[in-house]
């Protein structure tokens, strides 16, 4: 039985794939810790400084519980799911309405508020003419 020179490459490819594809994991999985735990830093001296509007137990509570989240593979992809959050709560309007809040959700228009202060109020003025 003869082995061809293609097979021999295929299998040669097919190996270095298995080793390398793991190793990519890895990296990924140790840059996404480190991310996770520079978040965690950051989060701690937010808590410490006081500007966090809560307690400190319960921010420092909540920083270990968002790292803890974070190391087991939470929090991903949060933007796209955010937006498409977001966009939602739009599918409650028709016509216009719909297309003026669409465009508050994507960040036109006025912000007003924070989540500390009870919530973000957004609006946005759309001049009509006079018939």
């Amino acid at each position: 039985m003869t082995i061809s020179p293609r097979l021999i490459r295929h299998l040669a490819l097919t190996a270095t794939l298995c080793l390398l594809l793991p190793a990519a994991a890895l990296a990924a999985n140790a840059s996404l810790a480190a991310d996770a735990k520079a978040r965690y830093r950051q989060e701690m001296a937010v808590c410490d400084s006081g500007s966090s509007q809560q307690d400190l137990a319960s921010c420092r509570l909540e920083a270990r519980n968002a790292l803890a989240e974070a190391l087991h593979g939470g929090f991903t992809d949060q933007g796209d799911s955010y937006q498409q959050n977001a966009l939602k709560r739009c599918n409650a309007y028709q016509g216009e309405d719909r297309n003026d809040c669409i465009t508050r959700m994507g960040n036109e228009g006025n912000l007003e508020g924070s989540v500390g202060s009870g919530g973000i109020l957004r609006s946005s003025i759309t001049i009509v003419p006079a018939n």
